[in-house]
């Protein structure tokens, strides 16, 4: 395992890759300590396969330092990064067992026998595949296959795990409970963990750190609550989050009591007032065009909402459609000629075509340059 001085169990300074005239990533700047779980989270060409390829090895960099604990490993062999890759693929021998599977770097690193055996059977128990060495991978579930992948890297303990997308495969019961697995693995393990996914959902409930990607760019890097309350711009605002932020193009207007956002809902006009924060920042965009961004969550029903919030605003929209999911009902109704998604209690859902007194909870409320799609407040 790693030494305790290292400065960071990976680094990556200024990393840029190109295909031919192709800038694929563009300048990657990435650091966390050893022990982190790191998620590469963006849409599919936004070049995070790419950069776990850099990583592993498997490609070369046109530019820039990828440095694993102490070492800058940019010309070093993939098999000498002290690394292990877990594909979506799986990728494990047909004509082995899971032990022989397990085994087999450790068979091609010359590890002694009896050694072997004590690390098949940690790794076995820690995974619960005690009872399945010895099966052949066609007679397994694929969450059984993705478990003897993953015992096969654990085998290796390396300074750093590489996972590509390794729950894409699974149907989706199979992937949650597969997600509470690498999370209770890497609760044990404690070792450095790079990860990949298009699944904002993955994203938020595996990582201690994100990056979110877009075409070859980090649009951000921090702690997952962190992204979901501050994010940067509105691709962060809307990737982030399920069911995703509502986006409303608003008037900013001043008010006896500060500033606010002019807000049309079924024919009926108000104003939604600012936190003095969000109110400063605004303030020299009165009269301007503004996006109001706001998530489901924040727009909820009337009866459980916190009396002393000084942040909430009543107003009376109409129902457009709603959709029970169990816990709350996702009610859809019109913002300034946009729909917009609110989460309410099952109690006191109305039907479409009913009008529902809403609260707005603006205290996390973010605020949007139409323009260039930065945050502003």
């Amino acid at each position: 395992m790693h030494k305790e001085n290292e400065v960071g169990a990976l680094k990556i300074k200024h990393v840029r890759k190109s295909y031919g005239g192709t800038d694929i990533l563009k300048g990657i700047d990435l650091e966390i300590d050893a022990g982190q779980f790191l998620i590469l989270v963006g849409p599919s060409g936004c070049g995070k396969s790419t950069l776990l390829g850099l990583i592993s090895g498997l490609e070369q960099t046109t530019s820039g330092e990828i440095w694993i604990g102490d070492r800058m490993v940019n010309n070093v062999a993939p098999k000498d990064r002290d690394i292990a890759m877990v594909f979506q693929s799986y990728a494990l021998y047909p004509n082995m067992n899971v032990k022989q599977n397990i085994a087999f770097g450790m068979e091609m690193r010359n590890v002694p026998k009896a050694e072997q055996e004590q690390i098949i059977a940690r790794v076995a128990k820690m995974l619960q595949i005690e009872h399945l060495l010895d099966r052949k991978p066609s007679q397994l579930s694929g969450g059984q296959r993705q478990r003897v992948a993953m015992g096969r890297a654990l085998a290796r303990n390396p300074g750093l795990f590489l996972f590509d997308e390794p729950l894409s495969n699974l149907d989706a019961k199979l992937r949650v409970e597969m997600r509470t697995e690498i999370k209770r693995l890497h609760e044990r393990t404690k070792t450095t963990v790079v990860y990949v996914t298009h699944d904002q959902i993955e994203a938020m409930t595996l990582g201690d750190r994100i990056a979110v990607m877009k075409d070859g760019i980090i649009q951000q890097f921090g702690g997952p609550q962190d992204i979901y309350d501050n994010p940067a711009n509105m691709f962060v605002a809307g990737f982030i989050g399920s069911p995703s932020m509502n986006f409303i193009l608003s008037t900013v207007e001043k008010t006896q009591e500060g500033v606010g956002v002019k807000v049309e809902s079924g024919n009926k006009q108000f104003v939604l007032p600012l936190r003095a924060d969000a109110a400063a920042k605004l303030s020299s965009w009165v009269g301007k065009e503004i996006v109001f961004g706001i998530r489901p969550e924040q727009i909820t029903g009337t009866v459980n909402i916190q009396q002393d919030n000084p942040h909430i605003t009543k107003a009376d929209c109409k129902v457009e459609i709603v959709e029970p999911t169990g816990p709350d009902t996702l009610t859809f109704i019109n913002l300034n000629g946009k729909e917009a998604v609110c989460r309410v209690h099952p109690s006191e859902a109305k039907r479409p075509g009913e009008r529902m007194q809403l609260a707005f909870d603006m205290s996390k409320a973010v605020f949007f340059d139409p323009s260039s799609e930065a945050r502003v407040a």
